[in-house]
């Protein structure tokens, strides 16, 4: 179906950034530079500077991310890491596959990790926290910082949809013993495929995740360390990336107008709930701009008609696929937002033209209900 307002226009992205785009593929293409040369490094070295950290190691996907820096800050067997409920599954699979237990607690209205209901989850297996900074929001890291230190866990940010995000002044990824970031195509700052990185100021956790990445090998001296995976971020993709993250911060300030034009256009509207704005502790990046009402699926069909593009993160919580063995933890927010969100169009593409054409399809919509 073609959309008048689509939810993202990936063709749009690429025709902006073509020639760059297409030199550095090229370059890499002519020079034969397809594994772990200097345009991976490069591109390591501008995302740890636009983080504000030492280290980035860039490998296949932000699943690959969580992983490498859960093991690197110790987590295993007989482990337990505190996490949302309110998330995509490879927070929590992360977790399973360092062979460590889930702790799944509930979110705050904001969608981000309720702060207040750390303390009780944690036990004496608990190695982690795992907050989630959702929708390109940070998690309140002040107080999730100072229950971590009271307790000795580690602090592993999953950062996947906040690159540029900012709470106090710090970006997302830089304050925990590890950021993971996913540069999946549609991400703030996105791919060709999968792709994602670890940025981290702990040396030895940066080095373990080098290694991890390689199948456990060091490339300098052919030793072996661990039994790794392949896992490396293809050499084209951080070309790519490395090209995208000069235009970051413009296409983050596109987005704040964009979300200040979305909440100019739907304030009032006593059915909906709509992202803060009241807060100046923290920038949104607004990786999603995500809406909350109770008639969610009546609107996204109206929406639909009017050749508008929605999208539902979650729709099934995670603990009621079967596959997944995990238990139904009790997170009463969490199972509202999974019955009530619906994330609005919003893109680097995303015009205030097409906006008001979604806000004056709310409003009517909303005109018509009961």
């Amino acid at each position: 179906m073609s959309y008048q307002v689509p939810f993202i226009d990936p063709r749009s992205h690429y025709a902006k950034l073509k020639p760059e785009i297409d030199r550095a593929i090229i370059d890499c293409l002519t020079n034969g530079d397809l594994v772990n040369r200097h345009q991976l490094k490069d591109f390591e070295q501008h995302l740890a500077e636009f983080v504000g950290v030492k280290y980035a190691v860039g490998v296949n996907s932000g699943y690959h991310a969580l992983l490498f820096a859960l093991l690197g800050a110790g987590v295993g067997p007989g482990h337990e890491v505190i996490t949302v409920a309110h998330t995509f599954v490879a927070t929590v699979s992360a977790i399973v596959h360092c062979g460590a237990q889930p702790v799944l607690i509930d979110v705050a209205p904001d969608f981000n990790m309720d702060v207040d209901l750390i303390e009780r989850a944690i036990t004496p297996k608990t190695k982690a926290l795992l907050p989630v900074h959702l929708n390109g929001r940070v998690c309140e890291m002040d107080r999730i910082l100072a229950l971590a230190d009271k307790h000795g866990l580690a602090v592993i940010e999953d950062a996947a949809q906040a690159l540029g995000a900012t709470f106090d002044g710090k970006c997302a990824g830089s304050q925990g013993r590890a950021g993971c970031f996913s540069f999946y195509p549609f991400k703030v700052l996105g791919g060709f495929g999968d792709g994602g990185a670890i940025t981290t100021n702990d040396a030895a956790l940066a080095r373990m995740a080098t290694l991890l990445r390689y199948n456990g090998e060091d490339r300098a001296t052919g030793e072996y360390h661990y039994h790794g995976q392949t896992a490396l971020l293809d050499n084209v993709q951080a070309a790519v990336l490395d090209v995208k993250l000069r235009h970051l911060p413009d296409w983050i300030a596109h987005r704040r107008r964009i979300a200040a034009a979305y909440h100019r256009g739907l304030s009032g509207i006593t059915q909906l709930r709509i992202p803060q704005f009241d807060e100046t502790r923290r920038k949104d990046i607004f990786q999603n701009y995500v809406i909350r009402t109770r008639v969610r699926e009546q609107l996204r069909a109206y929406l639909k008609e009017q050749g508008i593009e929605t999208l539902v993160h979650w729709q099934k919580p995670m603990w009621e696929h079967k596959g997944l063995g995990l238990a139904a933890p009790d997170v009463p927010e969490t199972l509202s937002i999974c019955r009530e969100v619906v994330s609005l169009p919003m893109s680097a593409e995303t015009t205030e033209a097409q906006v008001d054409l979604v806000v004056a399809a709310l409003r009517t919509f909303f005109s018509m209900q009961p």
